[in-house]
């Protein structure tokens, strides 16, 4: 039976219903976790259906053992994301037939003795991309790469030191995007190494490494040293007790560059590493293969090299029974049970996992390439393949921090808040744990499970303290997971959750929110334009939760309020002076080292701070970050990044700039027609963008091959869409519809062609959006002077495609027919027409 599809607006219109008219979660929902081919032909019109799909799944996986759950009980645990939350990949990809990828949502690569050559290099540059295309997040570090200038053995005599390697990295995550999801990159180094500066001072330098997160590993040693004003000694071999290079720094003054860069640009994120090795249990096992040397992108899952993870949320805000009243109480017990089933459920993933890395190996197997060519892709997952079943590594996190403490009356950021959430991560880890050996009693334990490598674990032994019993099973039966708890960011998760995310305060309880609109619809209003002259308009959206505060305590939720109104509400509220910029911050890193007691990975948090915050205050944040057991730490301060949420409180604001007649704003989207045509045997397309029905902007170069762009041959037409990146850049998108509605994407058109054909492509869009009559850009395109052949085919292939736009009848100046020697030539349908003697030529 042929299955059923829907069209975007179906699913989207579905999805709007189900999510009570939350046009953000819909479009979430729909274009990043529906189920659809590689052709965007979707299968699913509302999130019932994905929860369907994934409880029938890892139904069939519970068959395998004893007391199998039901599809209708998982299904019921997953229902309007109540319970649990599969993320990311396990939500998109867990019974999805249609494409061949991983569960998996971050991965971290190395290889074994970290060899410092161009090979090695090269080799783990096409390991991050080939798991990339996958849609895994990857990390890596680079300390084994030996210092600038250190002697090498071939023609460059020295080396070039980690910058340039991070650049092509990140250019490598920057060339793979699924679906509009861009690859994601944590690049990590050791302070002890002598680039370290170099690699901090990376990207501050605009356009840089925008490809990936960077994160510097810091030591005890360099705490110590930093915060009393000593020297400290770099060296490489970073772990060498002969190295072959020392060199001894200013700890403080490299600890204030980082603070400097932090409070600048919000990197480089800290990864305190020797708490997180003194606090892993996998490093337990570090001589068997388990020895952490980087973490995924966002940091919450430090991992060893080939070991990989996925991730679950549980929504702590279901758990608050009569949420913000004074009878608010939390289900400890109803919590218990779903923790315990959380953790099954994630072990049933893995189950499911190993499918899919079968699937993988199969498909590379029957690829059409030599084996030469396939042998990297193919032992890359035949080595995950056996960390994953070695170690059974989960990922059980949570969501909704912010909205449970509200909703039990208390305020985020006081010591009874972090005395409550404390009180209920011990909960989960306890509860997590016993279902790990409840599991390894009936499905056996992870292969390598050895209690006396254990015993002085830290976070072992925590666990015997609140639990003498849980450890005496776990010593007796083992466990069937190595380690797994984490706090991921859950960003689109708590879209679609309604609440606030990981362990994160509410933003803001009432925020405005802009949006992109075109400045030349009459029907638009225009609150702010930008320096580009992109034009935003602007509106309220009141956090989910604060408006279930409104309706229990009788509050009519209306979009008239005043802005003294809304600040007198949110003052009645429990999130009153909880919010990200209000909160104290120092409170808020101790309660993440108290929560970060009980989480054996690690957790991944922002400390969103004000514009005006001084950088000895992120100084501060950090040190109080590392003496309280953090195992990393972000900040952002406002505006260091461009962002789309502004306060809704009155502030002396810039006039709106308006959009002045002489000035050109280029809109939103643009219609656009696909040429194609030849040049000396090579495949060349075309998009030139319409305004009005001319030709408005242009973007020419190689098509069909790697070093191009690949459109389907049957696309004569779609839109040119105006988009900006994560990093405040710019690029161009070419959409364009399949014959089921579907729109499909060929992202980043800027990032698509070579760096001279984008320039000389800006030259020409340039004039021809000023009015500059066809006729004239192809006469000023004819006389640009260029020596390469391969921009002489660019400057020909835009010359053949405005040619089509030239009016009817236009005389071809200075040619003659090449059948009667007339000059006699005409433009007709961007045809040469001889009104001679009627010879024609096309192209």
């Amino acid at each position: 039976m042929e299955p059923t599809t829907y069209t975007y607006d179906e699913a989207y219109k579905a999805s709007l219903e189900y999510f009570k008219g939350d046009e953000l979660a819909a479009r979430v929902w729909v274009n990043k976790y529906a189920l659809k081919d590689s052709y965007g032909n979707i299968y699913e019109k509302t999130p019932d259906d994905m929860h369907w799909r994934i409880a029938n799944e890892i139904a069939r996986i519970e068959q395998k053992y004893p007391n199998p759950l039901s599809s209708q009980e998982l299904f019921d645990l997953m229902k309007s994301f109540r319970y649990i939350v599969p993320q990311g990949s396990p939500m998109s990809g867990i019974g999805n037939n249609y494409q061949v990828g991983s569960l998996s949502n971050c991965f971290v690569i190395g290889l074994d003795g970290a060899p410092d050559s161009y090979g090695g290099i090269i080799k783990i540059d096409e390991e991050q991309v080939q798991l990339m295309k996958r849609r895994g997040g990857v990390g890596h570090d680079l300390s084994h790469i030996r210092p600038k200038g250190s002697p090498v053995k071939n023609s460059a005599l020295t080396s070039t030191g980690l910058v340039p390697f991070m650049e092509r990295y990140s250019n490598s995550t920057r060339e793979v995007a699924q679906d509009g999801r861009r690859g994601a990159l944590m690049l990590s180094v050791s302070i002890k190494h002598p680039d370290s500066e170099s690699f901090i001072d990376a990207k501050m330098v605009e356009g840089r490494v925008t490809g990936a997160n960077v994160s510097v590993k810091i030591h005890d040693d360099f705490m110590e040293a930093a915060t009393a004003g000593k020297p400290y000694i770099q060296q490489f071999p970073i772990d060498s007790p002969d190295p072959k290079v020392t060199k001894e720094i200013d700890a403080q003054a490299l600890w204030k560059k980082i603070v400097h860069n932090a409070w600048k640009s919000a990197e480089p994120g800290v990864l305190f590493w020797d708490t997180i090795i003194r606090e892993s249990v996998p490093d337990c096992y570090a001589d068997l293969g388990f020895k952490t040397v980087s973490t995924n992108p966002c940091g919450e899952i430090p991992l060893c090299p080939y070991d990989s993870c996925r991730l679950l949320a549980i929504n702590l805000y279901s758990y608050v029974v009569n949420p913000f009243t004074p009878e608010a109480y939390f289900d400890f017990d109803l919590f218990h049970k779903h923790v315990m089933l959380a953790q099954r459920i994630m072990d049933d993933i893995i189950d499911l996992e190993m499918e899919k890395i079968d699937k993988i190996i199969e498909k590379i197997k029957a690829d059409p390439e030599t084996d030469e060519v396939k042998s990297t892709e193919l032992n890359l997952w035949y080595k995950i393949q056996k960390r994953t079943l070695q170690g059974r590594r989960t990922g059980v996190g949570t969501t909704a921090e912010g909205d449970m403490i509200a909703a039990m009356g208390y305020r985020y950021g006081t010591e009874e808040a972090t005395d409550f959430s404390e009180k209920v991560h011990r909960a989960l880890a306890l509860a997590a744990y016993r279902s790990s050996v409840t599991m390894a009693k009936e499905r056996g334990a992870f292969s390598i499970y050895d209690a006396d490598r254990e015993v002085n674990n830290p976070f072992i032994k925590r666990l015997k303290h609140e639990d003498e019993e849980l450890y005496k099973d776990m010593c007796k039966y083992g466990r069937r997971n190595i380690a797994c708890l984490t706090i991921a960011p859950t960003g689109t998760t708590s879209l679609m959750t309604q609440t606030t995310s990981g362990i994160e305060p509410v933003f803001m309880p009432v925020y405005r929110r802009r949006r992109k609109v075109n400045p030349n619809d009459p029907a638009v209003h225009i609150d702010y334009v930008d320096e580009t002259g992109d034009a935003f308009e602007e509106y309220v959206v009141y956090h989910h939760k604060f408006i279930t505060w409104m309706q229990v305590n009788g509050i009519e939720v209306k979009e008239n309020y005043t802005q003294e109104e809304v600040d007198a509400l949110v003052a009645r509220s429990p999130y009153y002076k909880a919010t990200a910029n209000d909160i104290d911050w120092l409170q808020k890193v101790r309660m993440q080292g108290r929560i970060q007691k009980w989480v054996d990975h690690s957790i991944s948090v922002t400390i969103n701070l004000p514009a005006d915050v001084s950088e000895d205050m992120v100084g501060q944040l950090y040190v109080e970050a590392w003496r309280s057991g953090c195992k990393g730490c972000t900040v952002y301060r406002d505006g260091s990044r461009s962002g789309v949420l502004i306060s809704t409180k009155k502030e002396e604001k810039k006039p709106v700039v308006p959009v002045q007649a002489e000035k050109l704003v280029r809109p939103i989207e643009l219609e656009a027609d696909v040429v194609r045509f030849q040049n000396n045997k090579e495949k060349w397309i075309a998009f030139v963008g319409l305004k009005d029905g001319k030709p408005y902007e242009i973007f020419t170069g190689l098509a069909d091959d790697d070093d191009g762009i690949f459109c389907p041959k049957n696309v004569v037409k779609g839109k040119i869409v105006k988009a900006v990146n994560p990093d405040g850049t710019k690029r161009y998108d070419f959409q364009f519809s399949n014959k089921r509605g579907y729109k499909t994407t060929i992202e980043g058109l800027s990032d698509k062609f070579n760096p001279e054909y984008w320039n000389y492509a800006k030259l020409i869009s340039g004039v021809l959006r000023y009015g500059m009559p066809i006729p004239q850009v192809l006469k000023l395109v004819s006389s640009l002077e260029l020596d390469s052949q391969s921009i002489n085919s660019w400057k020909n292939g835009v010359e053949r495609a405005l040619k089509k736009y030239l009016p009817n009848g236009t005389k071809a100046s200075g040619q003659t027919c090449p059948n009667c020697g007339n000059e006699t030539l005409i433009y007709q349908e961007g045809c040469l027409i001889c009104t001679s003697c009627g010879t024609s030529r096309c192209g």
